[in-house]
C-alpha cells in the first residue's frame, strides 16, 4: 500500500474564511480519504489550540504510523499537532515554538478569573501533549513555555520533541552531549539576563553619560 502524504500548511482555526487555514474538517476529509501509513508535513505558526487538539486527536487516533517532517516552522498550536507523530523529523533549516496559551477577554474582575483559570487548563492539556511525547518534567515543560522557547532541529531533538533530523545520515548526527551546535532561545532569558547586566554594571553605564533609570524604564516596559 503506497503511503499518503498531507499537509499542514497555515493558521490553524476552527473555521477558514479565506479558504487558507488549516481546520479540523477539511484536515479529517483528508485524512479519512484513505488507509495506511501517512507523511504530515508541517509548516504552521500555529493558531486555535482547540481547533489544533482536534486535529492531534485525529492523528493519534489514526490506525497507520503517522510521520511528521516539519519543513518550517511548527509554533504554537501547531507544535501541539507534531507531537502526534509516530516519529517526529525536523528539518535542519525549521524551527519549533512552544509558550503558554493566549485569550482576549473582556468583563469585570470575575470574568478575568475565569479567563485566567481557563487559560492554565489549557496549558495543562497542552503540557499533557509535551509530556507524553518528551518524557520530561512538567515543571521543566511549564517553564519552557513560560519563556516562549524556540528550539532548533539539534535542540528539539536533544529534548525529546523531535525523533531525527532530515536529510542526515545516521552516522553525521552529533552524539547529543554536545549541544555546541543546537540552540534554545527564551524571550524571557534575553530580557532578564540584559536587566541583570544592567544592575550589575549600573555605575559603568551611568559613566557613559545615559542616566541608568532611563535604561531601567525602557526595559520593565518589555519585561515578561
Amino acid at each position: 500500500m503506497t503511503e499518503r502524504t498531507l499537509y499542514l500548511n497555515g493558521t490553524i482555526a476552527e473555521e477558514s474564511w479565506y479558504e487558507d487555514d488549516v481546520t479540523p474538517k477539511l484536515f479529517k476529509d483528508e485524512l479519512m480519504s484513505g488507509t495506511g501509513d501517512i507523511t504530515v508535513f508541517i509548516n504552521s505558526p500555529g493558531g486555535d489550540c482547540v481547533a489544533a487538539a482536534q486535529i492531534y486527536n485525529m492523528l493519534m487516533d489514526y490506525k497507520g504510523n503517522v510521520t511528521v517532517k516539519i519543513d518550517g516552522i511548527a509554533a504554537s498550536a501547531a507544535s501541539v499537532i507534531a507531537m502526534a507523530g509516530t516519529k517526529v523529523l525536523m528539518s535542519p533549516v525549521s524551527l519549533m515554538m512552544i509558550h503558554n496559551p493566549l485569550t482576549v477577554a473582556i468583563g469585570d474582575s470575575e470574568e478575568m478569573k475565569k479567563a485566567i483559570d481557563m487559560l492554565s487548563e489549557v496549558k495543562e492539556s497542552i503540557i499533557n501533549a509535551y509530556e507524553l511525547k518528551t518524557g520530561l518534567s512538567r515543571a521543566k515543560l511549564s517553564h519552557m513555555m513560560d519563556s516562549e522557547t524556540w528550539m532548533n532541529a539539534q535542540k528539539a531533538l536533544e529534548l525529546g520533541f523531535a525523533d531525527g533530523i532530515l536529510f542526515q545520515k545516521d552516522d553525521s548526527i552529533s552524539n547529543l552531549s554536545d549541544t555546541e551546535n543546537s540552540f534554545t532561545f527564551s524571550r524571557r532569558a534575553v530580557t532578564n539576563s540584559l536587566i541583570d547586566k544592567i544592575t550589575r554594571h549600573k555605575k559603568e553605564i551611568e559613566n557613559s553619560g545615559t542616566p541608568i533609570e532611563y535604561l531601567e524604564k525602557r526595559l520593565n516596559l518589555i519585561k515578561p
